[in-house]
């Protein structure tokens, strides 16, 4: 079973920049699907990107696009979400979720554009993000 913790959160005046980190345990790492979601009080859940910890590409929600880099080091069994230029609507708790069926494309381009919380079953515990304008 795949735990996680994530770690990073702060808050960041609107053009700054955080990174936030998900150290992954319990499963061999290599061969994860993994996420990063985000939800702010009073919205649902969003699909922030995904990536394949095995390798390819990445996938990013057209809120994010641009700003923010999925990333992973697999020596060190850890997952990023590097967050630039961040606005006062990027505040939210945000989570990395992991799913340990989906390999290679099927990743990124089924559960990646899908963006759905229930295709994962391993979550972190959340870290809060405040973007103040």
């Amino acid at each position: 079973q795949v735990q996680l913790v994530e770690s990073g959160g702060g808050s960041v005046q609107a053009g700054g920049s955080l990174r936030l980190s998900c150290a992954a345990s319990g499963y061999t790492y290599s061969s994860l699907c993994m996420a990063w979601f985000r939800q702010a009080p009073g919205k649902e859940r969003e699909g922030v990107a995904t990536i394949y910890t095995g390798g390819g590409s990445a996938y990013y929600a057209d809120s994010v696009k641009g700003r923010f880099t999925i990333s992973r080091d697999n020596a060190k069994n850890t997952l990023y979400l590097q967050m630039n230029d961040l606005k006062p609507e990027d505040t939210a708790v945000y989570y990395c979720a992991a799913n340990t069926r989906a390999r290679d494309w099927i990743c990124t381009v089924v559960v990646g554009t899908r963006m759905n919380g229930n295709d994962f079953g391993a979550w972190g515990q959340g870290t809060q993000v405040t973007v103040s304008s």
